[in-house]
């Protein structure tokens, strides 16, 4: 199961700073900043990053941009890669947002991109947090808190998620500052939104610091975050396991232990439905689907909740699937893969790769999804 990584260069990152213009935003910008001798790095700062995964190559494909936007770093260095967006002679922030969505309609696993606030305001512009991404540090201005310590501490980041490794997964801002004004001397941070983050304390300029886990106080904070973020339009098919039965204790609702429950704003709808009782209550309406890992093996689909069959997978969509489990849960499948054995080897490799699973109060962790072969 490769890692499918994203990846995007804005190759006139971090041109302006060399040749004292404060920054890189704008066509005009750009051409001053190569005409005064200024030399674009951004390529050279991604190799940095890639280099710490050369060691995972057969495990990596790389999606990204033609040319100087991602391909010549990528395949230079051995990687498998595949070009999804044809990168015109001059670049703009539009390509690099139009990059971002393919990459987020492919379903890759990470972005991870080279460039300064402004590219990283674009890919927000383009994906908000429909996706985890991380920065390498190539511009002029550093504010936002999706960007690792250095670009070798990019890489390190990577390769912990490919070696199975726990990363938490943070949301932070996107910040940038008005360049012309930055220019006269007066500093205008502003922030543009956020995104989900993979975070390592040592390598990733903004994250948290967790503790110990109890596992009392964390069903409870798991249970928090989720009702917090239940919208009372949509419809909670509640499954099998003591995780999602903290979820709908927290509601003060009675749970089917080793059944499948339905709520909708913090109401029991229906208890133990089967196959066909939940295909026939999601028609036509938005619903989303809470599990956790079913038996010793990291199921979470095909041990104990077989009433969640492909077609209802299928029709609800991977983006609506909720992942829930301590990380004491997970470090005890000691980086063995969650699977999918839904009976449908399609649906199960549509399933596999990176999921988030939520481990707390706003607090998540990307962790791989295989199938049986």
């Amino acid at each position: 199961m490769p890692f499918k990584l994203g990846l995007i260069i804005n190759p006139v990152a971090g041109l302006g700073g060399s040749v004292a213009l404060k920054g890189s935003d704008g066509a005009d910008t750009t051409q001053k900043a190569l005409a005064l001798g200024a030399i674009p790095l951004s390529n050279q700062r991604t190799a940095m990053a890639l280099e710490q995964l050369i060691g995972h190559q057969d495990d990596i494909i790389i999606y990204t941009a033609s040319g100087a936007m991602g391909e010549e770093t990528a395949k230079s260095l051995g990687f498998t890669t595949e070009v999804i967006y044809q990168t015109p002679a001059v670049t703009t922030p539009q390509d690099t947002e139009c990059v971002a969505k393919q990459l987020l309609a492919l379903g890759v696993d990470l972005i991870l991109f080279a460039g300064g606030d402004g590219t990283a305001r674009n890919i927000c512009a383009a994906v908000e947090d429909a996706i985890a991404v991380l920065g390498i540090p190539a511009g002029c201005k550093i504010h936002s808190g999706v960007y690792a310590i250095t670009p070798k501490a990019a890489g390190r980041v990577v390769e912990m998620l490919i070696n199975g490794e726990l990363v938490t997964v943070s949301d932070a801002d996107v910040m940038d500052i008005d360049e012309n004004a930055f220019r006269e001397g007066t500093v205008k941070a502003k922030r543009y939104g956020e995104m989900q983050v993979p975070s390592e304390i040592r390598y990733v300029q903004s994250v948290k610091n967790g503790g110990k886990e109890s596992d009392e106080l964390v069903l409870a904070d798991i249970a928090a975050w989720v009702i917090s973020e239940m919208g009372s339009e949509e419809q909670y098919i509640m499954g099998s396991g003591s995780t999602v039965a903290a979820i709908m204790e927290e509601m003060g609702l009675d749970n089917t232990l080793l059944g499948v429950d339905l709520v909708q704003d913090q109401q029991l709808i229906a208890s133990d439905l089967t196959a066909l009782q939940l295909l026939e209550a999601i028609k036509d309406k938005p619903t989303k689907l809470v599990i956790t890992l079913i038996g010793g093996q990291g199921h979470i689909f095909g041990r104990g909740n077989q009433q969640l069959s492909p077609a209802l997978i299928r029709t609800i969509g991977k983006e609506n699937i909720i992942v829930v489990a301590t990380k004491t849960k997970l470090k005890a499948l000691n980086g063995r893969p969650l699977i999918a054995d839904t009976g449908d080897l399609a649906l199960d490799e549509a399933l596999s790769g990176y999921i988030k699973v939520i481990t707390g109060y706003n607090d998540y962790v990307m962790y791989a999804v295989g199938h049986q072969e």
